[in-house]
């Protein structure tokens, strides 16, 4: 008979969390909850009642288990999760899923149209889950199920950490069962408790009481009708443990000494005193009711793991279908095993305890000789291995003590999870076959397996130990093969070239270049040159923009004799990104022959990364960002997100720029989160140095300084980014201050910025406004800004409209009223996209303009003013009324703008110009200095502030610099 509880016992606290959690995420608020317990505590059963619960509400169920025969395998649980969710149709789902649908492509081969990504970091895999969840979930709310997670493999678990991080906001609910003994998954569920970010239900044993209500519960009985002495006995035994509750109580319902009679069950026989103590005993027990050819079955399906094919397990036992069916049935019926959802040669065994009981009852022998014998069944029906047969075999040759074959499996299986993208799953299975030939094995082998683990370590990112088994290459054997060795450390300086750890690639490099030699072939030394220059062009350093292409046309010479189509992509773009200083023509031909080689060769990404460097041409040239919005999209449609949310830090700042400022900080916020759960850490630095700039042009000193230094704990100094950080933010937001010596003083430090460290970066101010700050203020003519006109950059449209503003004013000064005009009007056309960028620039220029007769500077105050005021930028605001009066043209009076000054000063009587004042004395600075920024007297300034003592109350002038500090 079924012995097993219909009902849940004493696990009210943990359904009430459960179905709150599922109710919450019906309303958009997601979250993770890891069920925990010893095995047979009641885990999935738990599981099994949110998803009756999560069915009734409506909501979307995806389920999927970890356990699997052999070793793990990578993402297993979370495919077998999402194939639930196809063959219920989904066609609707994959076009929603936009740009994930090929990264999801590697788990769902329904939804693979060639166009997969195998490639994409577990990171972008996890985003494209936790966007299926919100997308199946907007509706009904979703329900991902994990069953046994302390069998998952590294990857699933590094996936399952990003959806408890980011749950919060999606209408979803993980639920993950995990056993409570030491392992990865037991830290992640304690690591989420411990942040915040996901609950650990810890599962109790089961008090006598409950176990009293819970043997009735199996035996479908009232706790009345069921003898106290078999409850207690059952309390004893299995301390609690419902699953072992369950056999001990089937056991003695099997061996006839509990009956069911008239007035309830009763004993007929009297209790065994040597009960059981563990489920192993009670699993051999069932077991050996079985026979010998039921315990040969068992034994055999034992060997392939907690799943196995029955096709395999036939020819070990070498059954006929009569017997073997006959047998398999047997074991149905008594609970050991059921037929599992992979198909209808697949069963699996009930517990996950069950193959390790029947495992520990062979002799070594035995377990050797059965492993043997199905290694060799699945060898001779599978002979390429493919997917888990390869891992599994492994294990069966290493149980048969065929250590060196084992080896090569654990290699090949190694290099397929690598390929995949499962770099974890990797180092555990290369680990595998190095323990295997660490006392034994050729030195050929050995050496293959260490170089295969190198190759993982450094795609998982675990560097240090990369860098540590790198230096113990000569003791595997390999220093023979100097090539393979120095593609190795090529390999490793890609690595840290991505994190950023410029010295340690630069190390690589070194060492590869040493085991090449001098007189290497081309094919070797054009990688090392084509890494080189991409590690040159990001370091710190004074001359890296030229050595970067020096370095980059040597490999571009090489792929000229040697076909090597992803090298000379590389090398491509390197040089088109350098040659944008000196000419844009050239810099987009460097770009469209690495687009046409990656087209040619079908490679994608290195397609979109060349679309990319002609996007940025076209946005420099001429602000135009469609061809940025077309990489956008190409990007999308072949799942490459890190370069989709590139593209979007270049957009955001071009929206700063055209001073949409909401619109740009939500972008920029926006960004930010995709590129830090990305792990890309150079976008995260370029996106803190476009808030810094937002900041800068809203005239928001201390948000600028709060971003700054965020950039500068990122990597701020010396990058390529610190120019613009200098010049786009800190000395514009001193123009905006009208503190026109500390924009000098800033762009002082661009230029000094740029000697040391060549950026490729040209929109900082050397090639714009600093010009037309020094020509302005009488400290540059015409060398100058010939000095600047030459160079492509100045043609930039950002920088072009301060250019043609500085050619207007030396125009001016020759005399030349007409020529001056025309490159005023040129200059305006320049500026229509970027509002703060022409209002400035009209500020700057409008006094010169009418000492040299020439323009309409008061009109262009006007328009400035206009600008300032309506943004709530006081200080130039102020500067254009006064250059106004100054002209003679009328002066539009903003005194009742009193709407910027705060409502607890407009009560105590403060205008609008007090305010001003005000808001420049948290500078400390001096009355002259202060009235110099509004162009007022400082007298004037002396009376404001005597006025503003008087009425708010504060004892001096140092008052009204706390006072101001509140008001910021």
């Amino acid at each position: 008979m079924r012995i097993r509880a219909p009902l849940l016992i004493g696990r009210d606290t943990e359904l009430a969390e459960l179905g709150a959690a599922l109710a919450n995420a019906r309303k958009g608020r997601g979250s993770a909850l890891f069920v925990v317990g010893e095995p047979g505590i009641g885990k999935s059963r738990i599981a099994a009642e949110a998803v009756g619960t999560a069915y009734e509400a409506g909501m979307v169920v995806l389920r999927g288990r970890a356990g699997s025969f052999g070793p793990s395998v990578p993402f297993r649980p979370l495919a077998e999760a999402l194939l639930s969710l196809v063959r219920g149709g989904a066609s609707a789902i994959e076009a929603d899923l936009g740009p994930y649908r090929p990264v999801l492509g590697r788990l769902v081969p329904d939804w693979d149209h060639g166009d997969t990504q195998r490639d994409a970091s577990f990171v972008v895999l996890a985003e494209a889950l936790l966007r299926l969840m919100g997308v199946v979930g907007r509706e009904r709310g979703c329900l991902l199920v994990l069953d046994d997670l302390h069998d998952a493999d590294l990857e699933t678990l590094a996936v399952v950490e990003y959806l408890c991080d980011n749950l919060d906001l999606q209408p979803g609910v993980l639920l993950a069962t995990v056993r409570s003994e030491p392992g990865a998954a037991l830290d992640l569920a304690d690591s989420a408790t411990r942040r915040d970010t996901g609950r650990a239900l810890h599962l109790e044993r089961l008090g006598a009481a409950q176990v009293r209500v819970f043997a009735a519960s199996c035996l479908d009985s009232d706790p009345e009708r069921v003898p106290i002495e078999v409850t207690d006995r059952l309390w004893e035994d299995s301390a609690g443990n419902p699953l072992v509750v369950e056999e001990l109580l089937r056991g003695m319902v099997s061996a006839g000494r509990l009956v069911p009679g008239a007035g309830g069950w009763q004993l007929v026989r009297a209790l065994r005193t040597e009960v059981p103590d563990t489920l192993v005993r009670s699993i051999t027990q069932r077991a050996d009711r079985l026979g010998p050819k039921g315990e040969a079955l068992l034994s055999a399906a034992a060997v392939l793991g907690r799943r196995f094919p029955l096709s395999i397990v036939q020819r070990v036992t070498g059954m006929d279908d009569h017997t073997l069916l006959g047998h398999l049935q047997s074991a149905v019926a008594a609970q050991l095993v059921a037929s599992d959802d992979r198909g209808p040669d697949w069963y699996a065994f009930q517990h996950p305890l069950t193959a390790e009981a029947l495992l520990a009852r062979l002799t070594p022998t035995d377990r050797a000789a059965l492993s043997a014998r199905a290694a060799d069944v699945v060898t001779a029906l599978h002979p390429d291995l493919p997917g888990e047969w390869c891992q599994l075999t492994a294990v069966l040759r290493r149980a048969a003590g065929e250590t060196s074959v084992a080896a090569g499996h654990y290699l090949e299986a190694g290099r397929r999870a690598l390929a995949d993208g499962a770099a974890q799953s990797a180092i555990t299975l290369l680990e595998q076959a190095e323990r295997l030939l660490s006392d034994h094995g050729d030195p050929t082998s050995r050496a293959e397996v260490v170089e295969a683990l190198l190759y993982a370590l450094a795609e998982a990112g675990n560097l240090e130990r990369a860098f540590e088994l790198a230096g113990t290459l000569d003791d595997h054997g390999t220093a023979a093969d100097r090539t393979r060795r120095a593609a190795l450390h090529v390999r490793l300086a890609w690595v840290t070239q991505i994190a950023g750890r410029w010295e340690d690639g630069i190390a690589q490099v070194r060492e590869a270049r040493r085991l090449l030699g001098e007189h290497a072939a081309p094919e070797h030394t054009a990688p090392v040159d084509a890494v080189a220059a991409s590690l040159a062009l990001n370091a710190p350093g004074r001359h890296r923009t030229r050595e970067a292409e020096e370095l980059a046309r040597r490999a571009v010479a090489a792929t000229d004799r040697v076909p090597l189509p992803v090298i000379a992509c590389q090398a491509w773009r390197t040089i088109g990104t350098v040659a944008r200083e000196r000419d844009l023509d050239e810099a987009w031909r460097h770009f469209d022959r690495a687009r046409r080689v990656a087209e040619e060769h079908r490679l994608p990404i290195w397609r979109i990364y060349a679309l990319m460097g002609l996007a940025g041409n076209a946005w420099l040239a001429e602000g135009d960002t469609s061809v940025l919005a077309h990489a956008r999209v190409e990007a999308l449609r072949v799942g490459a997100l890190p370069l989709a949310v590139n593209v979007d830090a270049i957009l955001a700042l071009d929206t700063v720029l055209r001073g949409d400022h909401e619109v740009a900080a939500h972008r920029l916020d926006a960004v930010l989160a995709d590129a830090t759960r990305l792990h890309l850490t150079a976008v995260v630095r370029y996106v803190l140095m476009a808030r810094a700039v937002l900041s800068a042009h809203r005239a928001d000193r201390p948000g600028m300084d709060r971003e700054l230094a965020e950039f500068a704990r990122h990597g701020g100094p010396g990058s390529q980014e610190q120019p613009l950080a200098l010049g786009l933010a800190r000395a514009v937001c001193a123009l905006l201050e009208e503190d026109h010596a500390a924009a000098g003083a800033e762009f002082a430090a661009v230029l000094a910025a740029q000697a040391e460290n060549p950026t490729t970066f040209f929109l900082a101010g050397r090639h714009g406004l600093h010009l037309l700050l020094r020509v302005v203020a009488g400290d540059a003519g015409w060398a100058e800004h010939a000095e600047v006109t030459a160079a492509p950059a100045g043609g930039m449209r950002w920088n072009r409209q301060f250019v043609l503003l500085a050619t207007a004013v030396l125009h001016g000064r020759d005399g030349d009223a007409g020529r001056a005009e025309d490159a005023a009007r040129r200059a305006l056309d320049a500026a229509e996209p970027y509002p703060l960028g022409r209002a400035l620039g009209l500020r700057l220029v409008a006094e010169a303009a009418h000492g040299g007769g020439w323009g309409e500077p008061a009109g262009w105050l006007r328009q400035a003013e206009e600008y300032f005021h309506q943004r709530g930028v006081a200080a130039p605001a102020s500067a254009c009324r006064a250059l106004l009066r100054q002209v003679g043209a009328p002066v539009r009076q903003r005194r009742a703008g009193t709407d910027r000054v705060p409502v607890g000063l407009r009560e105590l009587g403060v205008t609008s110009r007090e305010f001003e004042v005000l808001e420049l004395l948290v500078h400390r600075l001096g009355n002259k200095a202060i009235a110099t920024r509004l162009h007022i007297s400082p007298r004037t300034v002396e009376k404001h502030v005597a006025s503003l003592i008087t009425k708010t109350g504060r004892a001096d002038r140092a008052g009204l610099v706390e006072l101001a500090a509140e008001h910021r």
